[in-house]
C-alpha cells in the first residue's frame, strides 16, 4: 500500500514530481523514491509502506532486470506467489516482493496480465524502448489513481487530487458534479472529480499515453462477465463454489511480513469475516480485533462484537470516538479527503485505523461487499418482487431540498441516470450500488482514512470473483421470504453461532443526528454560516437552509445527510486547507 505519481510530456521540472512525492508521505512513511527518463519525458515518483519483503529490494521506482521497464505501483498483488512461479521461465526474480511480479507478468503478458491478476491496485509503468506509458487500476477501483491531461499533452497522474494540484494542475471546481452532489447525494459515481479537468480513472480501466496522446481502454466489465443467464446449478453446488471461494480469498489476504488485524461490527459479514480468520488460521488464532464504539448503547455494536469473540483468544480493541473530537478530527480527514466525505462514520473509522496503527497492526481486513454481492439492503426486496425499489440517496432522479439550491446551480445537475445493464431490476440495484454509488464512495472513504494512518486496508469480500458468482444467482438465492442474504446465511452457518447467523440486518450508525442536535450543534453552525457566506455563497439558497437547519435542530428532521453536506462544504470552505475545489 502506497502512493504514486508520475508526470509525462516536455517541459515539466523535477520539483513538481518532488511536491508529488512529499505530499503524498502519509501513504508511505517507509521510504520514497523518483526516477526520470534520460531524455526527460517521463518521471515516476513513489511512498512506500513496506508490507512485503520489507527490504531495501522493494524500493520503488522499480525497474525490470533488463532495465527496459520502470514501475510505480499502490496495492497488493494476492496471488503473487502463484504468478511468481508461473513466470520463473520466463523471468529471473530478484527480490521476494509482489510488485516485481507484476513487473514481470507485464513484460511477458503485455496488458493481458490484469486478467491473471487477483488484487488491488493502481500503477504506472514507463517502458523507456517505446517511450510509453501504460497505467491502470484494478476491478472495483479499491486504489485511487487520478489524473490530469493538459492541453500540450503532459499528463500528470497521482494516488491523490492533492498531489496532482502540488504539480500546478488547475483547481477550478466543477460544478456538475458539486451539484449533482448537493441535489442528488451522488459523489464518486464516474470519472469527475470535485475539480474541473482532474478525474479518476475508472475501476476497470487502463489508460496508454505516448507522444502526447492518451488513450483509455475498459479491461473489465463486471455485467459483461456476469451475463445475462442465472445459474442453473444445484444449491449445494452454488454453496460449495462459494465457500471455497471465500476461505482462498480470506487466506489470500493474509499474506503480509508485518502484523495483520481485522475490524469488526457486528453484522453477519463481520462475523463471517471472523468465521473464516478462525477457520484460515485456527481457534488458537490471537489476531487483533478492532470495533469503534462512540458510547451510545443505541448505536454501539460492542455487545454484538462481544459475543462473537467470546470462544476465541482474539483481543478485542474498542476504539471510541467522542463529540468533543469531531472537530479537530473532522478538520484533518478533510485535509486527507480532498473532497467531501461521510460523516461521523467515516471519523469513527478514522479513529479506529489510528488506533490500530498505534497498537502495532499495519493491515485490516475488513467485511465491504457482501449486501451488494447478496441483496442485504431493505429496499432490495421490493425490486426482488418486481415492485418499484425504495428510493436510497445517491440514487435520486429528482432533488432532496431543492429549495436550499439556487435555481442556477440546480440546473448544472446534467444526467444522473446509470445505465441498467441486466434484464432484472434487481441485479440492476446490486450493479448501481457496485459500481456508481455505496461501493465506490465507501473505498474513496476508506482508502483515505487508512492511509491518512499510514496503515492498509484489505478488502476479502471486493473478490471479484465472488462477485461474479453471487451475480448469476436468481432472486430467491439472495432474497427468500422477505430476508436477505438468504444463500449467504446458509453458506455461513457452520462459521458462526446461530444468532448472528440469523441476526437481521442493521446498518453501521453512529449518533451523528443526536451529536449535530446537541454537543455540536454550536460547530455546525459555525460550518454551515461559513457554507452559505463563502464557498457556498452561489449555489446555496440562504434563507431556506438555515431554515432547514433550525428545522433539523429542532426535530422536525431527521435527515442529517444534507446536513452533513453543507458541513463538508464549510469544512473545505473554512480550511482551504489544499485549495481543494473552492478557488
Amino acid at each position: 500500500m502506497c502512493g504514486i505519481a508520475g508526470i509525462f510530456g516536455y517541459g515539466w521540472k523535477r520539483s513538481w514530481l518532488e511536491a508529488m512525492v512529499a505530499i503524498q508521505h502519509h501513504r508511505g512513511p517507509d521510504g520514497s523514491g523518483i526516477y526520470i527518463d534520460s531524455n526527460g519525458l517521463a518521471g515516476l515518483g513513489h511512498n512506500r509502506l513496506s508490507i512485503i519483503d520489507l527490504s531495501n529490494a522493494g524500493h520503488q521506482p522499480m525497474a525490470s532486470i533488463s532495465g527496459r521497464f520502470k514501475i510505480t505501483f499502490n496495492g497488493e498483488i494476492y496471488n503473487y506467489l502463484e504468478l511468481r512461479r508461473e513466470l520463473r521461465a520466463e523471468y529471473e526474480f530478484r527480490t521476494q516482493t509482489d510488485t516485481e511480479v507484476l513487473l514481470a507478468a507485464y513484460q511477458t503478458w503485455g496488458a493481458e496480465c490484469l486478467d491473471r491478476l487477483i488484487g488491488m491496485f493502481a500503477f504506472a509503468i514507463w517502458d523507456e524502448a517505446t517511450h510509453t506509458l501504460f497505467a491502470a487500476r484494478d476491478r472495483f477501483g479499491v486504489k485511487p489513481l487520478y489524473y490530469n491531461f493538459a492541453p500540450d499533452g503532459t499528463l500528470k497522474l497521482a494516488s491523490e487530487l492533492k498531489a496532482l494540484l502540488a504539480a500546478g494542475a488547475p483547481s477550478e471546481p466543477d460544478l456538475s458534479t458539486w451539484a449533482k452532489y448537493f441535489a442528488h447525494g451522488l459523489y464518486d459515481n464516474n470519472s469527475s472529480t470535485f475539480l474541473k479537468d482532474l478525474h479518476a480513472l475508472p475501476p476497470g480501466y487502463s489508460m496508454v499515453w505516448r507522444d502526447g496522446e492518451l488513450t483509455l481502454t475498459q479491461w473489465y466489465d463486471l455485467a459483461k462477465r456476469v451475463g445475462q443467464e442465472f445459474d442453473e446449478r444445484s444449491e449445494q453446488q452454488i454453496s460449495e463454489e462459494y465457500m471455497a471461494l471465500l476461505e482462498e480469498s480470506v487466506r489470500l489476504r493474509f499474506r503480509s511480513d508485518v502484523p495483520v488485524g481485522i475490524n469488526l461490527s457486528g453484522g453477519l459479514d463481520s462475523s463471517t469475516l471472523l468465521g473464516l480468520v478462525q477457520k484460515f488460521q485456527g481457534e488458537e488464532s490471537g489476531v487483533k480485533a478492532f470495533t469503534f464504539v462512540t458510547g451510545d448503547p443505541r448505536y454501539d455494536e460492542l455487545p454484538w462484537v462481544t459475543q462473537m469473540l467470546s470462544k476465541t483468544n482474539h483481543p478485542l480493541v474498542p476504539c471510541l470516538l467522542s463529540s468533543d473530537e469531531v472537530p479537530a478530527l473532522a478538520e484533518s480527514v478533510q485535509v486527507h479527503q480532498d473532497e467531501p466525505f461521510g460523516g461521523l462514520p467515516t471519523l469513527a473509522y478514522a479513529r479506529l485505523f489510528e488506533i490500530a496503527r498505534n497498537e502495532g497492526t499495519i493491515v485490516l481486513l475488513d467485511g465491504q461487499g457482501m449486501d451488494e454481492q447478496w441483496a442485504g439492503y431493505d429496499y432490495y426486496t421490493n425490486a426482488a418482487t418486481g415492485q418499484p425499489a425504495s428510493v436510497v440517496q445517491g440514487s435520486l432522479n429528482r432533488p432532496v431540498r431543492p429549495d436550499c439550491l439556487t435555481p442556477e446551480f440546480l440546473a448544472m445537475t446534467g444526467n444522473t441516470e446509470q445505465p441498467q445493464r441486466f434484464p432484472d431490476e434487481l441485479r440492476n440495484l446490486q450493479y448501481r450500488d457496485t459500481r456508481y454509488t455505496k461501493i465506490p464512495r465507501a473505498l474513496r472513504f476508506n482508502d483515505r482514512i487508512s492511509m491518512r494512518a499510514s496503515t492498509e486496508l484489505r478488502e476479502p469480500f471486493l473478490d471479484h470473483r465472488l462477485f461474479e458468482l453471487a451475480f448469476r444467482q436468481k432472486s430467491d438465492l439472495k432474497i427468500r421470504q422477505g430476508t436477505g442474504k438468504w444463500m449467504l446465511r446458509n453458506i455461513t452457518k457452520a462459521l458462526l453461532p446461530q444468532s448472528l447467523a440469523e441476526a437481521p440486518k442493521r446498518p453501521v450508525q453512529t449518533p451523528q443526528r443526536e451529536w449535530l442536535r446537541g454537543p455540536l450543534k454550536s460547530w455546525a453552525s459555525d460550518l454551515l454560516d461559513e457554507a452559505i457566506n463563502g464557498a457556498g455563497a452561489d449555489w446555496l439558497n440562504a434563507d431556506a437552509t438555515r431554515r432547514a437547519w433550525r428545522e433539523f435542530c429542532a426535530g422536525e428532521s431527521d435527515n442529517s445527510f444534507y446536513v452533513w453536506q453543507w458541513i463538508s462544504l464549510g469544512l473545505m470552505s473554512a480550511r482551504r486547507t489544499t485549495e481543494i475545489c473552492l478557488n
